[in-house]
């Protein structure tokens, strides 16, 4: 008898886990599932997942595949499985493709592909909880995507969509989802958009998106106009769509820690924020080539913005930019110095020029340190008066950190209010007007459009 066994959280159960269950049992005579327990899934960086452990055995109980039904509930244990078990195959969905190579020394391991299509029926029996996400632009940014996105229960990455078909070809067949070569078919398959295409292009598919009745997640910069934020942000809510921009600190838990500490009277009256993020980037990279939407500010901006935005506001009096160009003009490194009634603060970000990364948020009482990189939250610091009282903050850090904003966007589609402070509309806003000021004053644009 050959003996099969695979694993999985089954949350939402769709029919994609029923083929793969399908597909386990026809590779062998007797088919033993691991359901994982929701502490187990936290601990492994899973989020958002909705049916409790009952729910969901009960679901993988009724395909009637299972000939065996084990609870998975620490790292380390499909190996001890496998031996205890006696096992033959060990398999799981190709999304995981090399991960469990180390397996092959005790039993053959096998990939199987995964399901491209989720379908609308079975979406309309769940209430569309299961939200189906189209990719537009297939870049370095929709690369990390991807992984992230299966770490976030209730998502299905369905497919992405490029104007330049062959390169979203490649794209699709990577990660085994459909590439879409007409606009049209592609809003057609999806309930959302995540749009990680070049800054310039956003405000189009944005509005194309939304138009179609698609909620929307947007790379940073969302758009480089404050009007253009204003226009799509009155769209969506008009049409009870959601909007959101993807700036992932925003929604990481170690900063929204950090904040609500700094904001807390616990350094005193709040005077100073000083945030910094370089890299150097290579010469011909589209970040130091495009002209027209290039450069450290548009590609860096909004991370140091971020934090002087969310704790001084938006009602500064004074706001100066300094930048080195380069010599197509394009800024590689540029500070931006902020003047508010009761505080001053200094972006400062470089794709040029080097220097050293951390947010510093400096009170009445004491101050904030966190070192680079600062925009991936995991550990700062509270230091006072006497040197020798510190208070030192950690928070895990999952992955790229990008599974923490499509968390928010699912929750904020399923009628969650709770993520909405994270990043207001009013704190886009206000970022795409600083990138249109400094565009304006750095290159000369003048209503750029899209």
């Amino acid at each position: 008898m050959t003996k099969v066994i695979t694993y999985g959280t089954y949350d939402l159960f769709h029919e994609g886990h029923y083929r793969l269950l399908q597909r386990a049992k026809q590779l062998g005579d007797y088919l033993i599932v691991g359901v994982t327990t929701e502490d187990y899934d936290r601990t492994r960086g899973k989020l958002n997942v909705i049916d409790s452990l009952m729910t969901r055995i009960e679901n993988v109980k009724k395909t009637g595949f299972a000939d065996e039904i084990i609870i998975e509930e620490a790292s380390g244990q499909k190996f001890r499985d496998i031996q205890r078990y006696q096992i033959d195959i060990f398999t799981v969905g190709s999304d995981w493709t090399g991960q469990f190579d180390y397996l092959k020394d005790y039993c053959k391991v096998v990939y199987l592909e995964r399901t491209k299509n989720i379908s609308s029926t079975m979406l309309r029996a769940k209430n569309k909880r299961i939200q189906r996400i189209g990719i537009i632009g297939n870049g370095r940014i929709a690369e990390r995507f991807i992984p992230e996105a299966k770490h976030v229960s209730g998502v299905s990455t369905q497919g992405v969509y490029n104007p330049h078909f062959e390169s979203a070809l490649r794209f699709a067949e990577k990660w085994e989802i459909n590439a879409y070569e007409k606009a049209e078919d592609f809003y057609k398959a999806v309930d959302a958009v995540y749009i990680a295409s070049p800054h310039g292009t956003h405000y189009e598919y944005i509005k194309a998106a939304l138009e179609h009745g698609k909620h929307v997640l947007c790379e940073k910069p969302m758009v480089l106009e404050k009007e253009q934020a204003e226009e799509l942000f009155s769209y969506a809510k008009g049409n009870e769509l959601v909007l959101m921009e993807g700036i992932k600190t925003a929604y990481c838990p170690g900063f929204t820690n950090l904040l609500g500490i700094a904001c807390s009277g616990r350094i005193g009256a709040i005077r100073n924020i000083e945030a910094c993020f370089t890299k150097l980037e290579h010469p011909k990279s589209r970040g130091l080539t495009d002209f027209q939407y290039g450069g450290s500010l548009t590609e860096l901006g909004s991370y140091v913005m971020l934090p002087i935005i969310k704790v001084f506001g938006r009602g500064y009096d004074q706001i100066l930019f300094h930048s080195i160009n380069g010599d197509n003009g394009l800024d590689y490194f540029t500070k931006i110095s902020f003047k508010y009634p009761n505080g001053i603060a200094t972006a400062t970000c470089g794709l040029g020029v080097k220097s050293e990364g951390r947010l510093l948020i400096a009170g009445t009482e004491g101050y904030i340190v966190a070192e680079a990189p600062w925009w991936k939250t995991s550990y700062f610091e509270v230091h006072y008066e006497d040197p020798g009282r510190v208070e030192k903050f950690s928070d895990r850090f999952l992955g790229e950190g990008l599974r923490y904003e499509i968390s928010d966007f699912l929750s904020t589609i399923n009628g969650s209010s709770k993520n909405k402070f994270k990043l207001t509309r009013g704190e886009s806003t206000a970022i795409a007007e600083i990138i249109e000021k400094f565009l304006e004053e750095n290159r000369g644009h003048e209503n750029m459009g899209a």
